[in-house]
């Protein structure tokens, strides 16, 4: 059963990995109080799975499942 969540953990890693290498390598994202992050430094904090990689996954995948149902169509 572990295995399978760790499994499933580290594809959701590399989801959010591959939708980070879509952004421009020249800018910087502010993560609320934390600070302004580059790209590299944002995929480096999701492979740590830190406090700003869990951020940027929880992030993903919430606008993912907010894709999924239409939500952000309905405004």
């Amino acid at each position: 059963m572990f295995e399978k969540k760790d499994a499933q953990a580290e594809e959701i890693k590399q989801l959010v990995i591959e939708r980070l290498k879509t952004i421009s390598s020249d800018k910087k994202i502010s993560i609320g109080g934390d600070g302004d992050f580059t790209v590299s430094e944002l995929i480096d904090s999701v492979k740590k799975n830190n406090k700003i990689g869990k951020k940027i996954i929880e992030v993903q995948m919430d606008f993912l499942k907010t894709l999924k149902t239409g939500t952000l169509l309905d405004e």
